[in-house]
């Protein structure tokens, strides 16, 4: 069963994001919900960038990070749980 993100965290995580990459919080969700990730990758420093470009065209790096307790702690705590 699909679970949706805490839209009270969702919104938090993306004023984060926004103030790093220096983009508007709105900006960002609808570029992202569009699958563009041109504007925040603009924004990134160029070693940034390089690597979230690696990670999106690796599938098996994807999946790496994204089971890391690091990344499943930032998960349970967008999803509202603790």
């Amino acid at each position: 069963m699909k679970k949706n993100i805490n839209p009270k965290n969702l919104d938090s995580m993306l004023k984060i994001a926004g103030k790093k990459l220096n983009m508007d919080p709105n900006t960002l969700k609808t570029q992202l919900e569009q699958g563009k990730f041109d504007g925040a990758l603009n924004n990134m420093s160029a070693s940034d960038a390089e690597k979230f470009k690696k990670v999106m065209n690796n599938p098996k790096l994807a999946e790496q990070i994204m089971s890391s307790e690091q990344a499943q702690a930032i998960y349970k705590k967008l999803m509202g749980g603790k």
